[in-house]
């Protein structure tokens, strides 16, 4: 599983998708040379959580490219569910330069918690690999 923790929650949606991140390649050997636009919405702030790290994880597929940083504006909240927009930053994937690690398939829903913990935001679930 991943995890990541918080002073909001953007920061631990921000983390664990760190987390995942670096799971497929070594963080330290992506560059920050492009910037990819998603959003995504959900019910709920757990199912959005997932609903963010698959569609990060499609954004990879179709671009070819691993992600060393993600930037969140404010999750927005309403009766009807939750939405978020943001940047994934990385470069295309080059296997002569980036420790590639582990092939994730998909974010689930297993030991999916978001929640406020100690003072702090914490955001985990489990990955298929």
């Amino acid at each position: 599983g991943i995890f990541g923790r918080g002073r909001t929650l953007e920061e631990a949606f921000e983390e664990t998708a760190r987390a995942m991140f670096n799971l497929m390649a070594k963080l330290e050997s992506v560059d920050s040379r492009e910037q990819f636009k998603f959003e995504c919405s959900a019910g709920d702030l757990g199912s959005l959580l997932v609903e963010m790290l698959n569609e990060l994880l499609a954004i990879r597929d179709i671009e070819g490219v691993f992600f060393s940083d993600l930037r969140l504006s404010p999750i927005e909240r309403s009766p009807d569910g939750c939405s978020l927009k943001g940047f994934a930053i990385g470069e295309r994937m080059d296997l002569a330069k980036h420790e590639v690690g582990m092939e994730v398939k998909a974010a689930t829903y297993f030991g999916l918690k978001v929640e406020r913990e100690d003072g702090s935001y914490i955001a985990q679930c489990v990955l298929d690999v």
